[in-house]
């Protein structure tokens, strides 16, 4: 009875048969599109933390001028509210960096996620033709038995 199963199983097995290739070419569609996602999220965090790194070493460069001794003690007012104002432009600036990586992130997302799906939607349409013919052909090679 065991021999009997092992047959009926190899059989039916045999009459859907797996594309390998069609698997393959799956893989490597998922595994690009994976290093691709992976390059533009990189890229982007290589681009916040330079513009991190720019804004931390202006505002130091400010703070340097605030820490000076000044002549009249107005001038101290002066200082602080010079920092603030440019303390506030540069925020708005960085800001507004940050804005333009993370719509450029987002552009990028879209044209990936748009160009895999054309890209999985032609291999499945391939695969289920392919299926389809196989699959009719094993039935009628069944039928005939």
């Amino acid at each position: 009875m065991a021999q009997d199963f092992t047959a009926i199983m190899k059989d039916m097995m045999g009459a859907f048969p797996v594309d390998a290739a069609a698997m393959q070419d799956a893989f490597k569609t998922q595994a690009t599109l994976s290093e691709k996602m992976s390059g533009v999220a990189l890229t982007a965090a290589e681009k916040s933390a330079e513009l991190s790194s720019k804004w931390a070493k202006d505002t130091l460069a400010k703070a340097a001028d605030l820490t000076k001794v000044k002549a009249d003690p107005a001038d101290y007012s002066k200082a602080y509210t010079d920092f603030a104002t440019s303390s506030a432009e540069a925020a708005a600036e960085h800001m507004a960096a940050f804005a333009e990586i993370a719509k450029k992130v987002q552009m990028e997302t879209v044209e990936l996620m748009l160009a895999a799906g054309k890209d999985m939607q032609e291999e499945t349409t391939a695969a289920v033709k392919k299926a389809t013919t196989e699959v009719s052909a094993a039935a009628k090679k069944a039928a005939a038995k």
